[in-house]
């Protein structure tokens, strides 16, 4: 599907896949960790801006810095490698919802952990590659060739990277003309 994205270099990168045996890290997807405010950088929150001070700062402001923040957070992510599980081909684990295929991608081998454990997978090997996120969303979604985003950290407190104009390349964006570049 991505045949030589993973590598680069056109070559099967699965020999030389990190593998990891995930039940080593079972201690660390423990559910108590996960409500543990020291475990959440400030501002990782995934909820929508409140309007709790609406009466002080206009809802216009309060938009503008979230969406400051959320441009932040894609910076982020385009700069940090992250691992994404493949399959015995080097294909990138996905899941579709609502017309959008999401490639996975988690932040370290404990939230990979938390995901297999969820899916009652935790006792299998999980091969997976580690990748920069500018090469997923600038070159993994544009090759599969549907609408498609990165979910980071799936089943836990992560994000989603969706298939807009800013995130991904215009020519895959689904909020831009193909004939323009226009905004739809």
């Amino acid at each position: 599907m991505l045949p030589g994205v993973a590598s680069g270099d056109g070559t099967n990168s699965t020999a030389g896949a990190r593998r990891s045996r995930l039940t080593e890290y079972a201690e660390t997807a423990a559910p108590a960790e996960r409500g543990n405010p020291e475990n959440h950088r400030q501002g990782d929150s995934l909820s929508p801006p409140s309007n709790t001070n609406s009466s002080t700062r206009p809802l216009v402001d309060e938009l503008a810095r979230a969406r400051r923040d959320f441009a932040v957070r894609v910076g982020e992510f385009r700069r940090t490698a992250v691992l994404v599980p493949v399959d015995e081909h080097d294909v990138p684990l996905t899941g579709d919802y609502g017309g959008v295929r999401w490639i996975y991608a988690f932040s370290d081998e404990a939230a990979l952990a938390r995901y297999a454990l969820a899916r009652a997978e935790g006792g299998r090997v999980w091969a997976y590659q580690r990748w920069l996120g500018a090469r997923l969303l600038d070159a993994a979604v544009p090759a599969v060739g549907v609408p498609c985003g990165v979910a980071l950290d799936v089943g836990g407190a992560g994000a989603l990277f969706p298939p807009v104009a800013g995130i991904v390349p215009d020519r895959v964006a689904v909020d831009v003309s193909g004939e323009r570049g226009d905004d739809r």
